[in-house]
């Protein structure tokens, strides 16, 4: 079964008597444990169907299955509630919270999960900064941390919830060749490790080398689908 499938989407907003069709009768599939990207250029609807996806944007017509659930008239409390539960955010700009430790910005998230003990929740964000490679770094501020390692927490926080699906908005965009690299390889690695699936808006040719599906968009209209079967592939 898809995770996320959507049929005839739309986003228009209006003010006054201006309307803009942000996403415009937009059509997709995407599968459990994949690597997908949504390009094109800035004002094409990217962030746009990102926010639809992840519950932060409700769309204005069509329909959206989310983890086998119909999201498009959720609640803003049913849409709180399910992006706790399913879905995981990496920001280009980190959003880690600065008076907070790395570790207690990884277990923020759980702060919204019931019945979970505080031995369970360290356990929880012990062994996902771990998984990234920064269990070392739990005591240290972000403000004590390079950029790459804060997308590595950032990674972590996304997935401390056991989310199958991860949102991120251009994850590379501030950081250097090598360390997105890395960050790319370190995704790629949570995919298999945990059958996340991935999905990113970008402009970095780098990160789109590396997905499986691309999304074409331009004007709000999905305009292309391209599926890569080769070196995309597992990692």
């Amino acid at each position: 079964m898809a995770l996320i499938e959507a049929k005839d989407l739309e986003k228009t907003y209006v003010a006054g008597e201006i309307t803009v069709r942000a996403i415009s009768g937009v059509d997709f599939v995407i599968e459990p444990a994949s690597l997908v990207a949504f390009i094109g250029p800035s004002g094409s609807g990217k962030s746009t169907l990102l926010n639809m996806i992840g519950c932060l944007d409700p769309p204005s017509r069509g329909s959206l299955v989310v983890a086998g659930q119909d999201i498009t008239g959720f609640s803003r409390r049913q849409a709180a509630r399910f992006r706790g539960e399913h879905i995981g955010f990496v920001f280009q700009d980190f959003n880690l919270l600065p008076v907070l430790t790395v570790f207690e910005n990884v277990e923020y998230p759980l702060q919204m999960v019931q019945n979970w003990s505080k031995a369970r929740r360290r356990a929880r964000v012990m062994e996902m900064l771990a998984a990234v490679g920064m269990a070392d770094q739990a005591a240290k501020y972000p403000g004590q941390i390079s950029g790459g390692q804060k997308q590595r927490v950032a990674v972590a926080r996304a997935l401390v919830t056991n989310a199958k699906l991860v949102l991120a908005d251009e994850p590379t965009a501030n950081l250097d060749r090598d360390t997105a690299g890395r960050i790319i390889s370190l995704m790629k690695k949570m995919r298999e490790e945990f059958a996340t699936t991935f999905v990113f808006s970008t402009h970095d040719p780098r990160l789109v080398e590396n997905v499986e599906t691309t999304f074409v968009l331009e004007d709000g209209r999905l305009i292309r689908n391209d599926l890569f079967t080769g070196g995309a592939g597992h990692a």
